[in-house]
């Protein structure tokens, strides 16, 4: 096993040398930095396991680096070495998430101690199964795996909305579970025995998406050589869920808010009023108070959804997760592929946590995946994930500035746009499905993009 790798902070060069003398005797790889900038660079740049950091440095604290590093990585251990008059200040850091304080002059068997107490709780964290099984089943809603304060925020107003027939409006970006979230509600409610019905209103043609949603008669357009009842029809008694509302046309959001209304809805083609018991819940990953103002949206229909909103944060907001999330696609990955994968190095997991997940829970589920079929041993290894996560932040490749733009600044974003748009579809290999939840925009959306800027796989 390698090493543990600690981080001194300390602006005190004799008290960081010796510190850090003492802990490499006893076999530690330690790394030292004299303030709060070295520091948090040396945790952006390497795989830390604990920091022991001083509290005052000149500029920014010690407790400004805690901060700092538990928004980087939560997972990492934090000590505070303070002088004995801020002891308070000392446990007050402690809510904020650092592990433990030392107070100065520093007793060195103390020191030792300490460290070897929380590397070794740890360890015991990150490998004991049935303690992660444990916390998994604790903070499990269906199956949305969570152990963060804002989740819980959402799963709360989930689950007392469940039994409910009011409206519901899921919000978040692609990739972060919304469907999951309205799956739950549906089978938390008393309609959990009766029909869940998911339409993806991105994936339907505008001429199509009526006929989906409310079905059509005999004749009513070329092709119907049937009658034909549509998916509000088959949600009838349990739930219809509208994923990328935001899509629906508005010739057909007067229907839909008709039926929010009044239940009630007309097949095409016809002039019978047909009346269903229906909970609608729908999700969006656009802003739909910006598509009213520009008329895309209705806000009459708008407010009759969002009788119930519910933000789901993305997973950069939400990094608590992401160990949870991890372990849970490793057994589910190992058992699919028939695998020996059982856990990730210390490297791999640091690289995961320091990530921003511009796909979110998706991105992250995607990404286990590939390490878990690539693994050559039972642990997933950093160099098992893909070739950007050993480049760092400063090398990657980036969009040029604004300023490197022609003309106004219409012209400018146009162009920044089409340029984003461009290289997400090369990234993806023109898979536009692929392109547009990288984007983090429906798949409409995009082909319209496409056509406005003239982009096609040549």
């Amino acid at each position: 096993m390698k090493p543990f790798t600690i981080l001194v902070v300390d602006d005190e060069k004799i008290q960081r040398e010796s510190l850090s003398g003492f802990l490499r005797k006893k076999g530690y790889r330690v790394l030292s930095a004299q303030n709060y900038d070295a520091g948090y660079n040396a945790v952006k740049e390497n795989t830390i396991d604990l920091i022991l950091t001083d509290v005052k440095m000149g500029g920014k604290s010690g407790y400004e680096l805690l901060r700092s590093v538990k928004e980087l990585n939560p997972e990492i251990t934090v000590i505070i070495m303070t002088a004995y008059g801020n002891v308070e200040e000392a446990v007050a850091a402690m809510k904020d998430g650092a592990y433990d304080y030392l107070t100065k002059p520093l007793d060195l068997d103390e020191v030792e101690l300490l460290i070897h107490r929380a590397l070794q709780f740890k360890l015991l964290k990150s490998e004991n199964q049935e303690l992660r099984q444990k916390l998994e089943a604790k903070h499990r809603f269906t199956n949305i795996i969570t152990n963060s304060p804002l989740m819980e925020e959402v799963l709360n107003v989930a689950v007392r909305s469940a039994n409910s027939k009011t409206s519901i409006l899921i919000e978040g970006e692609s990739g972060t579970g919304k469907e999951l979230i309205a799956r739950a509600i549906h089978y938390a409610s008393p309609r959990k025995d009766k029909p869940l019905i998911v339409v993806n209103c991105a994936a339907i043609t505008e001429s199509l998406i009526e006929s989906e949603l409310f079905g059509h008669e005999k004749g009513a357009f070329t092709g119907a050589v049937q009658a034909r009842a549509g998916r509000v029809e088959k949600a009838d008694g349990g739930t219809l869920f509208l994923d990328e509302v935001g899509d629906v046309p508005l010739s057909v959001q007067v229907k839909l808010l008709r039926f929010l209304q009044f239940g009630e809805f007309q097949r095409l083609g016809s002039n019978q009023t047909l009346k269903v018991d229906v909970r609608l819940i729908a999700a969006t990953n656009r802003d739909l108070h910006e598509m009213i103002a520009r008329n895309q949206f209705r806000e009459d229909f708008y407010y009759r959804l969002n009788v119930i909103n519910i933000q789901v944060p993305p997973l950069r907001k939400r990094k608590e997760d992401i160990p949870l999330l991890i372990d849970h696609f490793i057994k589910k990955y190992a058992q699919e592929n028939h695998k020996d994968v059982r856990s990730i190095s210390r490297e791999a997991f640091d690289l995961l946590m320091k990530y921003d997940y511009p796909g979110n829970v998706r991105e992250l589920e995607n990404l286990i995946e590939r390490a878990v079929v690539l693994a050559r041993s039972d642990i997933i290894e950093k160099e098992d994930l893909p070739v950007q996560f050993h480049v760092k932040e400063s090398q990657k490749t980036s969009a040029p500035p604004l300023d490197f733009y022609p003309g106004n600044i219409r012209e400018k974003i146009e162009a920044f746009e089409k340029d984003l748009i461009a290289r997400a579809l090369k990234e993806a290999n023109f898979n536009q499905s692929k392109a547009a939840r990288n984007l983090g925009i429906s798949e409409r959306n995009l082909r319209y993009k496409m056509q406005k800027y003239g982009l096609k796989n040549s």
